[in-house]
């Protein structure tokens, strides 16, 4: 299946990989190790829309994640926003930035649906703050999943994020794989172009 998808969205890889490289430069992609099926850790691909961070900047970033996650929030989405390039914006607008995470799935790192995968060192602490958060390491992390198309994307509660993680993995079935891959078809077409 996922080779299907890279075959049909070759065109849009082409297009993401091009503009990364004309926009930013290389590398093209953004390599993030994140913990999977059994916590085993990979690097999850990402077109590149951010500039590198000075050291100031990096810094900065990594107060508004501690304090977003003081807040009972998920990291990410938010920080570094202001390192984010135009060409950057479109794909993170139109989700264009996660279709490299199709060759994830090829190389059995993840699956097209499935809770989405955490970096190690957040996972840690999340595994020893929130109930059942590690029932996640049960199946493989997703590209979509049945929190992101109910908006827990970004900056969003991470209790919710784990209760609707945890009612994908509870009532699993191929039907409700196809509901999210539709839902997930049906937001990006949704999404608003600002």
């Amino acid at each position: 299946l996922a080779l299907l998808a890279i075959l049909v969205v070759s065109p849009l890889l082409i297009l993401g990989a091009v503009g990364t490289a004309v926009t930013i430069g290389r590398p093209i992609l953004y390599r993030q190790r994140r913990v999977g099926l059994d916590r085993q850790e990979f690097e999850m691909l990402k077109f590149r829309t951010m500039l590198f961070a000075a050291p100031e900047a990096q810094e900065r970033s990594s107060r508004q994640v501690a304090e977003a996650i003081e807040q009972g929030l998920a990291p990410g989405g938010s920080e570094g926003a202001e390192r984010v390039t135009r060409f950057g914006a479109f794909l993170r607008r139109l989700n264009l930035d996660e279709l490299p995470q199709l060759f994830n799935v090829v190389r059995g790192e993840m699956s097209v649906v499935g809770p989405r995968p955490e970096r190690p060192s957040y996972a840690a602490m999340f595994d020893h703050r929130i109930t059942r958060y590690s029932d996640r390491h049960q199946v493989k992390a997703g590209i979509t999943g049945w929190a992101q198309v109910h908006g827990l994307r970004g900056d969003t509660s991470l209790e919710d994020r784990i209760e609707f993680d945890n009612y994908y993995i509870e009532n699993w079935s191929p039907w409700l794989d196809l509901k999210i891959l539709l839902l997930t078809v049906l937001a990006i077409f949704r999404t608003p172009t600002e």
